[in-house]
This record gives C-alpha cells, sequence and structure tokens, in this order.
C-alpha cells in the first residue's frame, strides 16, 4: 500500500486495483497506461465514469440499470408484460436479450440467496417483484438463475413464494450446450440433459 507520500502513479494504480479481478501488476500496467495517453482522452475516460454513476439508476419497475426514467425493455408496449423473467444481474438480462427470442420482461435480482456469505432474502429485490406480481396481470414467472447451489436455492425459494398467488413458475432448462459431445460433458451436465429431454 502507498503511504502519505505516495506518487499520483501508485496512488492510481491503488484504486485500479480495488476493481474485481484486477491484481496489483495489472493496476499498474492500467496505471502506467493512462498516464501515457493525451490527456483529453483520460478526462473523457473521467468524465465517462462520473456520468454513468450520476446518471445511471435502478430502473423502478424491474431493477434493471437505466439511465431513463424507466427502462427501455419495460417502457416497450410490444414486450409481453405477464411474463417475467427473474435473473441475479444486469449482465444476464444482457445475455438473454442476444438471443433476440425472448419477448417479456425482466426482473433483477441483484444477487443469489447465500447464508453463507450472509446473503439473504431480505437483501435481494424480492419485495419488488412480488409488489409487480400483485398490482399487475403476471401470468408466468420464470427462473433464469444460473444453475448453482445459490441460484438452484433462490430459484426454490421465489417459487414457494409465487405458489399460493395461482402464477406459472418455470425454471429455464439446462443441458448439453450447443455443438457440445456427450464424451466431454460432466455428469451433472448429462443428467440434466437427460431431465430437461423434450419429444421430438
Amino acid at each position: 500500500m502507498a503511504g502519505y507520500n505516495a506518487l499520483p502513479l501508485e496512488l492510481l494504480a491503488e484504486e485500479f486495483a480495488k476493481l474485481p479481478g484486477i491484481g496489483l501488476k495489472t493496476a499498474q500496467r492500467l496505471a502506467y497506461f493512462m498516464i501515457s495517453r493525451p490527456e483529453e482522452e483520460v478526462q473523457a475516460f473521467a468524465d465517462a465514469m462520473i456520468a454513468a454513476k450520476r446518471d445511471i439508476h435502478y430502473c423502478p419497475c424491474c431493477q434493471n440499470l437505466t439511465d431513463q426514467d424507466l427502462c427501455a425493455i419495460c417502457s416497450d408496449p410490444d414486450r409481453d408484460q405477464a411474463t417475467i423473467c427473474v435473473v441475479e444481474g444486469p449482465k444476464d438480462v444482457s445475455a438473454l436479450e442476444r438471443t433476440g427470442e425472448y419477448r417479456g420482461v425482466y426482473h433483477v435480482l441483484h444477487g443469489l440467496i447465500s447464508p453463507i456469505d450472509g446473503v439473504t432474502p431480505d437483501k435481494l429485490r424480492i419485495r419488488e417483484l412480488l409488489g409487480r406480481i400483485r398490482s399487475g396481470d403476471v401470468k408466468e414467472v420464470i427462473m433464469a438463475t444460473n444453475p448453482t447451489v445459490e441460484g438452484d436455492a433462490t430459484a426454490m425459494y421465489l417459487a414457494q413464494l409465487l405458489e399460493p398467488l395461482g402464477i406459472r413458475v418455470s425454471r429455464l432448462a439446462f443441458g448439453l450446450p450447443v455443438g457440445g459431445t456427450l464424451e466431454y460433458a460432466d455428469e451433472v451436465t448429462l443428467y440434466k440433459a437427460l431431465e430437461n429431454r423434450t419429444a421430438m
């Protein structure tokens, strides 16, 4: 750690090192890169960070990130408001949108239930999801959390909460990736592929 009289370069490297997935060596490389750029480029970079922090907020409906009053998906009249796809984070929305196939709306939890990490249901955006369902005409909720212990636990918890509301709750199918081969698939993937098989 840099001391009181640390050079600006060391302080900059320390700030980069606070980013997820950035180690000390990478942070130093980024710091050296930034000071090698023209001042106007560095200023544009700083302005972009400040603008993002200032202008981006949670959509009051789906909890996704947006710079509008309501995000583009929630405000799109062509989206099916009766189908809500529940995801862990904003990156999952982007991944599903890239398929171009899903025409419903989303709800972003901003995490998964994980008692060992101190993440309990009250720390997720579950209350907002229940509010949407109770005040709207929702017919189906799709659980699109990852097939992990935390993802499965969160999906099961939500399914139990929604059961008394009489709404169809479904889960994304998991199995073999397109182009994959049985030889290299692990046992859990093969089991899920068998479990989620469909008629031909």
